[in-house]
């Protein structure tokens, strides 16, 4: 693999997905990372009768930083060359297509994050990144 999406949400599987990403550079020092965190679209009318939407993005946005530093971190430690980035859309519509926009040969990712219901199966995101993706999807447990 010489590019590889990391779709973290900083849950301990998402930092377990970044190590596997560390051991795999260690055979490959030229692997490329891109560390991505999807913030959900907000529809509520709730938030959006009280906040413009440059406010509420800019909430969205620093939420994903916060979620991307546990990530950050051990990639730093570990001396692995990384991109991060924060997007704001479907998330598992944005894993699959960051994955073809950034030409990535593969996705790293946990297989559960932190939603509540979502993580009791496999992880509702996980199993949509895994049909809609067209490159290999590696699952960490």
């Amino acid at each position: 693999m010489r590019k590889a999406l990391v779709p973290v949400d900083g849950s301990p599987n998402s930092d377990r997905a970044v190590q596997h990403v560390v051991d795999l550079a260690r055979n490959n020092p030229a692997l490329e990372v891109c560390l991505l965190n999807v913030q959900p679209e907000i529809g509520e009318w709730e938030v959006h009768s009280f906040l413009k939407k440059e406010e509420v993005e800019a909430m969205q946005i620093s939420k994903g930083g916060d979620a991307l530093e546990s990530a950050r971190a051990i990639l730093g430690a570990a001396k692995v060359r990384y991109a991060p980035q924060v997007l704001i859309g479907p998330v598992a519509e944005t894993i699959a297509r960051t994955a073809l926009e950034q030409n990535c040969d593969g996705i790293v990712m946990g297989t559960r994050g932190l939603g509540a219901v979502a993580g009791m199966l496999l992880g509702s995101v996980t199993s949509k990144v895994i049909h809609l993706a067209d490159v290999p999807v590696t699952l960490i447990k």
